[in-house]
């Protein structure tokens, strides 16, 4: 069975595009365009969730906050793809819960090597 990733972006583009590559590499893929709406599509059970940082209604961290607080979701590994490459906002991440970041534009293989390494 494959594995499934939920991923968050405000730009539907960006969505399509993280949402394409993983498809072609046999990943079941759930998407939202925000915070708020990952949180209500969130559930059942996925593997991996791949988010934004800056996103209307709710943005990446808090959705990190809110995901780490449902003991179902505590483990799951959650990275963020975000613009932003600052330390700060990396350590917010990661005091958030994030496991890991990557930075926009990212290359296919960039992000289907992140994914295979999150979810050995």
């Amino acid at each position: 069975m494959p594995k499934k990733i939920m991923t968050v972006d405000d730009s539907a583009s960006v969505r399509q595009m993280v949402a394409m590559t993983l498809r072609n590499a046999g990943y079941d893929v759930v998407e939202a365009s925000d915070g708020k709406d990952a949180l209500a599509k969130l559930t059942g059970p996925v593997d991996m969730i791949i988010t934004d940082l800056n996103m209307p209604n709710m943005d990446g961290i808090t959705l990190i906050k809110s995901v780490r607080a449902d003991s179902r979701f505590r483990f799951i590994p959650i990275v963020m793809l975000t613009t932003e490459s600052q330390a700060d906002k990396k350590q917010d991440g990661k005091t958030a819960g994030a496991t890991g970041w990557i930075v926009k534009p990212f290359k296919p293989d960039q992000l289907l090597a992140v994914v295979q390494k999150v979810l050995k």
